[in-house]
Parts: C-alpha cells; sequence; structure tokens
C-alpha cells in the first residue's frame, strides 16, 4: 500500500520530532502531595486544577505489586488520574517505593491488614470523612477485595477491580505450567531461586510482564514503521514503554505466598483464603463491586476475572464489564477514555454520598437554629421529599434495569460513540 503525500508529511514529522525532542509522549506526571506513609505504602493526594473545585467521594487507585504508579498516570490524554482530576473528583494514590532486600519477610497480610485499610481510612479522613471509591487493577484489585473482606468497618463507597485474576488456571500462561509446579512438591528448583533473591527482581518481573505480550513485542518494529504517520499510536508505545522499563520487584515472602496459593493452589477459585487462625472470605464484602475485563487481555483473561462474579454473593451489587484492550491497555489505553472511564464514572456516580456525614449533621444543626418553630414541620417534609426524588433511581440507572447485571453490552457500545 502506497502512502499518501499527507502521511509521508505526517511520518516525517513525527520521526523529526522524536530525534529532536527524545520522543512524542507528554510524559508529565499530575501534580501530587504525600500526605501519609509507612512501610511500604505511600499515599498520595493529586492536587486539584486551579480551575477546578472538587467535589463528590475520593477515589483511591491502588498499585498492584511489582507495577510502577504510572500505571493510572502512563501519559497526559492517557491518564486515568488526569481524567478523575480534570472531573473534579477527589483522586488519590497508594504507591509502595522500591522494594529491596529488607522487605524479603512481608507477606500478603502486610497489605490486607496495614497498608490498605490504612491508606483508606487516611483518605476518608483527609477527604472530610467521605467514604472512598477503591479502584485496583491486577492484584491490587484482588487485594482491595480481600483487605475489604477482612475489614468490614472500613469507609468503602464502592470496590473497582480492573483486570484481577481469581481462577488462575483460566490463565494461558500459567495453565500449561500447573501440572510442571506441582510436580515437585516443596522446596523445588523456583521456591529455592526466590528465597535466594529474597524474592523476584526487577529484571525478572520485567521480562515476564514481556512475555504476557510477545506477540505484541515481536510485530513491535513493523507496527511502528505501518503508523509513523500517527503521532498518538507512537506516542502510546513509547508511554508503555517508560512503564515497562520502571517495573518493581516482589517481596520474597509475598512472591511465595502468591506462587504457591494463586499459581500452584489456584487458592481464590472457592473464595476464601487462610492467614494463620483465621480466613478471609470474598463473600463477606458488602460494598458494591464492579468488575472489568479486557477483551483482549493475556495475563487475566475474561473467564479468570469473571471467576470473581459468583463468589460476592454479599455484595450490595455486582457489575461484570468487558471493555477492549489487553491487561494495561484495558485501564489506560487509547480506547480505555470511552469505554473504561465512562463506566467507572457511571459507578462512582451511582454509589457516591450526596453530603459527608459530619458536614450534613452541622448544616442539619444549623438549618434547625435558623427555621422558626412553626415552620419546621413543613421544611422537613419538603426536604425529605426533595431528597426522596433526588434519590429515585431512573429506568436507565445501573442495577435498576435486571438485564444490564453482569452484562458488558453497556462498554462494548460505548466504543462505538
Amino acid at each position: 500500500m502506497i502512502p499518501k503525500p499527507d502521511q509521508v508529511a505526517a511520518a516525517a514529522s513525527n520521526v523529526a520530532h522524536k530525534v529532536l525532542y527524545g520522543g512524542l509522549a507528554d510524559l508529565r506526571p499530575m501534580p501530587r502531595t504525600l500526605i501519609d506513609e509507612g512501610t511500604l505504602r505511600e499515599v498520595y493526594h493529586y492536587r486539584p486544577q486551579a480551575t477546578v473545585q472538587e467535589h463528590g467521594d475520593p477515589v483511591l487507585l491502588v498499585t498492584p505489586l511489582a507495577a510502577p504508579a504510572i500505571c493510572y498516570d502512563l501519559r497526559r490524554g492517557c491518564s486515568l488520574v488526569e481524567h478523575f482530576v480534570s472531573g473534579g473528583r477527589p483522586t488519590y494514590l497508594l504507591e509502595y517505593g522500591e522494594v529491596s532486600f529488607k522487605d524479603r519477610a512481608l507477606g500478603m497480610e502486610h497489605w490486607i491488614e496495614e497498608v490498605l485499610p490504612l491508606s483508606i481510612r487516611e483518605v476518608s479522613a483527609h477527604a472530610g470523612g467521605r467514604p472512598v471509591h477503591v479502584i485496583g487493577w491486577s492484584l491490587g484489585g484482588i487485594f482491595a477485595l480481600l483487605a475489604a473482606a477482612d475489614s468490614p468497618d472500613l469507609p468503602i463507597a464502592s470496590i473497582t477491580v480492573v483486570g484481577s485474576p481469581i481462577d488462575v488456571s483460566l490463565v494461558p500462561l500459567v495453565a500449561p505450567l500447573r501440572p510442571l509446579l506441582n510436580f515437585a512438591a516443596g522446596r523445588g528448583p523456583i521456591t529455592r531461586g526466590y528465597q535466594a533473591m529474597g524474592g523476584a527482581p526487577k529484571p525478572l518481573v520485567k521480562w515476564a510482564f514481556q512475555l504476557s505480550s510477545f506477540q505484541k513485542l515481536v510485530t513491535k518494529p513493523l507496527a511502528v514503521a505501518t503508523h509513523l504517520d500517527d503521532a498518538d499510536f507512537l506516542a502510546q508505545l513509547e508511554a508503555v514503554d517508560r512503564f515497562t522499563a520502571n517495573m518493581i520487584a516482589y517481596p520474597g515472602r509475598t512472591f511465595g505466598q502468591l506462587y504457591h496459593r494463586f499459581v500452584k493452589g489456584n487458592a481464590l477459585v472457592t473464595g476464601s483464603i487462610s492467614f494463620g487462625d483465621r480466613i478471609i472470605s470474598i463473600a463477606d464484602i458488602k460494598a458494591p463491586v464492579l468488575v472489568f475485563a479486557g477483551a483482549n487481555d493475556g495475563i487475566a483473561p475474561m473467564p479468570a476475572v469473571r471467576a470473581v462474579v459468583p463468589l460476592l454473593t454479599g455484595a450490595a451489587e455486582v457489575r461484570f464489564e468487558i471493555v477492549p484492550g489487553g491487561h494495561l491497555g484495558m485501564l489506560t489505553g487509547r480506547a480505555a477514555r470511552g469505554s473504561t472511564w465512562r463506566v467507572m464514572d457511571e459507578w462512582i456516580s451511582q454509589w457516591s454520598s450526596q453530603v459527608p456525614a459530619a458536614r450534613s449533621a452541622k448544616k442539619a444543626a444549623a438549618a434547625k437554629k435558623k427555621t422558626p418553630a412553626r415552620k419546621k414541620p413543613v421544611a422537613k417534609k419538603a426536604a425529605k421529599e426533595a431528597a426522596k426524588k433526588a434519590a429515585k433511581p431512573t429506568a436507565d440507572s445501573i442495577g435498576v434495569n435486571p438485564e444490564r447485571r453482569y452484562g458488558s453490552a453497556s462498554s462494548r457500545s460505548l466504543t462505538r460513540d
């Protein structure tokens, strides 16, 4: 196929821009402030834009282990953080910093019992006592589910899990290897290896992520050559390359638990997992849960992710959506702007509180002082009727139409807008 003159001009411009300026992607991070920290725990608040006032319940973005926090802030134009902040949503991030050999004794309990609960409570307090919408990608979503099940008193408004595999036996990369992994019981070569290294080092994590997209890695030169005129496509590749280059190591004991319990034992497929003398059950989650699966996700394919849906028997509402993209693309790819993010906005709006409890109490007390005694019943009745009318769901509201429960048609249709 012979390129058109305008395509040749665009390609030449893109190549020149990359050579002269080092790239096409706008990789500036969104401004943020550290509000709390602890052992492998850093909680940030993204500063609101000068022209937009924050409003509504906060969102907390939970980073998975081994992945850099830029998964939520990949580049300008493809940043979930930028999307929330520009819309006035109070936006927070949980990341873990650098993992070193000294952290090798930390297990999953550290994140489930300490890191997630402390972060959620800190975000709620920082946002004026509002409940928190917790969004976790990949392993971050699994940690969010387990923390919510383990601590039912957490101020959680809703939980969103993105590409979190529950039934690992359905993951194509793992399924063929599981018989071999279970063949060597006890201290096999993999167990001895990660114990000696204190976990999974950065190079190994990076290699594993690249292996999951091996086909894309092999065909990347051809894709670049055929898209030289597409600046947005090239910018996305640059941002993904930066993401992959910044992978983080896994702590030793945590990696061992993930390997033995999840990869070899497929522990979560039953909906519960034991830690010490107690059992954490996903069925104990009370908050509404939104589940996303990527249509082309090789790390967490749709059946592996959907396995969590029948386990959430105690949740106030469950919604399952299939969206375009692979493991990272479904979260922050170019198609995510018109699919995943739009469904997230709809979900968060549905499950957001209108007024924080503390502020509501203050307003009620002030209204009580200002309102004459003879008008109290009228004002109270009017406020009650107005609240009832505002809360009344429409026919198109999420969860009202039972046909939309667990459906994915709504998100697929968004990509055709």
